[in-house]
């Protein structure tokens, strides 16, 4: 692909020098008669160019967030001898809203004044819950079929993404959006205690929102996806939270260096998945925690727990495990580039999303609606749907 002049590839390859801020405007004396000094010229940061090669697949991942149309399961019940408090059916939010959901399932758990109790599931959520639990005094096990790194968590993006498929606006309680916010703001500030930790388990990433590629001719570009038609209003309570982070801005065409019509620029909360869990875990266990291995198939299985309460983390599993036919899966699956260190952004483009992470570059079909992937159960990966993805953003880097 070549680009025009003004958008030269140049920005986009390393090796550039005599490239960066602007900054030494204040340093020289001006006289009052002096014209008032220009804003220097922002520019581009020097990227280093994403391999988008399907010869650097490393592996295919798939991964089923659990939607509820109500939102979260967070009430309260009883089976047999047993005081039962849920924590699951978070859609594509569960490690954003972790730490604020964790303290709701916390305060249910040991309101009846019991200091032994049980977390079912070790994914984001189970892990939080009892970490939740055991700084406040409780005596945990996790009993769980499988460990942090092999549950749904594991195969999640890792961006802070709160309201992502949360509810359905029109079945939402009136009262969800306070609980909401009160989980994100809960959430985001135990996140940021755990940036600039060793092995960086939470980092902050610049993310490139992309649209608009020239089209060149028809044998190279791909057109956007189409919008899939919705069937559920998703809940979008972005502007309650308007003062946590920063927000994205347009960019000038002299400060990207992408092919494309438009861009913004923001940062993004981004969780380095692997790190994380297995510091969740080691925080668990080096605390007093116990993690047992138990499969469970039906709520009467609870009767082999001593505990006389248990809180259920079991994501989509509670779909089978409690017959909760109101979570609907939506299908998510990453295509896995080899690391690429050198690689510090992050990008969406035509329907798909990029993340680095230290474990791989995360690449990511989208689609053009939250609906891409509704209802689909089928948990197999899909090779075209990985090469497609790939070479959708491979266009962005095309020498001449």
């Amino acid at each position: 692909m070549t680009l025009a002049p003004a958008r030269s590839r140049r920005h986009v390859l390393a090796g550039i020098s005599g490239l960066g801020l602007a900054g030494a405007a204040g340093c020289a004396a001006t006289s009052p008669a002096s014209p008032a000094p220009t804003r220097p010229r922002f520019q581009p940061r020097i990227l280093a160019p994403l391999r988008m090669d399907m010869s650097r697949l490393t592996h295919m991942t798939v991964c089923l967030r659990p939607f509820r149309a109500a939102g979260p399961r967070l009430d309260v019940e009883t089976v047999d001898d047993k005081r039962v408090v849920h924590n699951y059916g978070h859609g594509g939010s569960g490690w954003s809203l972790s730490w604020g959901s964790a303290q709701i399932a916390a305060r249910n758990a040991l309101e009846g004044g019991h200091s032994d109790i049980a977390v079912i599931g070790c994914g984001a959520l189970g892990l939080t819950t009892a970490l939740t639990l055991q700084r406040a005094g409780a005596h945990v096990t996790i009993y769980a079929a499988e460990r942090a790194l092999q549950t749904r968590s594991a195969r999640a993006t890792g961006v802070w993404s709160p309201d992502s498929r949360i509810a359905d606006t029109a079945r939402a309680p009136a009262a969800f959006g306070d609980v909401w916010e009160r989980m994100t703001r809960d959430s985001w500030a135990m996140h940021r205690a755990y940036v600039g930790l060793p092995g960086r388990p939470v980092f902050w990433n610049d993310n490139y929102i992309l649209r608009d590629a020239p089209r060149l001719d028809a044998a190279s570009t791909t057109p956007a996806p189409e919008p899939i038609p919705s069937v559920v209003a998703f809940a979008n309570y972005s502007d309650r939270i308007r003062d946590l982070g920063s927000r994205s801005r347009p960019l000038e065409p002299h400060e990207h260096p992408f092919p494309v019509d438009q861009a913004r620029l923001g940062v993004s909360m981004t969780f380095n998945v692997a790190e994380l869990a297995t510091r969740l875990t080691a925080d668990f266990l080096r605390e007093g925690g116990r993690i047992q291995q138990m499969t469970f198939h039906t709520p009467a299985d609870l009767a082999r727990l001593s505990e006389p309460v248990v809180v259920n983390c079991t994501g989509y599993g509670a779909r089978a495990l409690w017959g909760d036919h109101t979570l609907t899966p939506v299908r998510g699956q990453i295509a896995w580039l080899a690391p690429q260190p050198e690689v510090d952004y992050s990008l969406y483009y035509s329907g798909v999303s990029v993340v680095p992470r230290p474990d791989g570059i995360v690449v990511q079909a989208l689609g053009g609606s939250d609906m891409y992937g509704y209802g689909v159960e089928e948990e197999v990966a899909d090779r075209e749907e990985a090469e497609r993805a790939i070479n959708t953003v491979a266009r962005l880097f095309e020498r001449t």
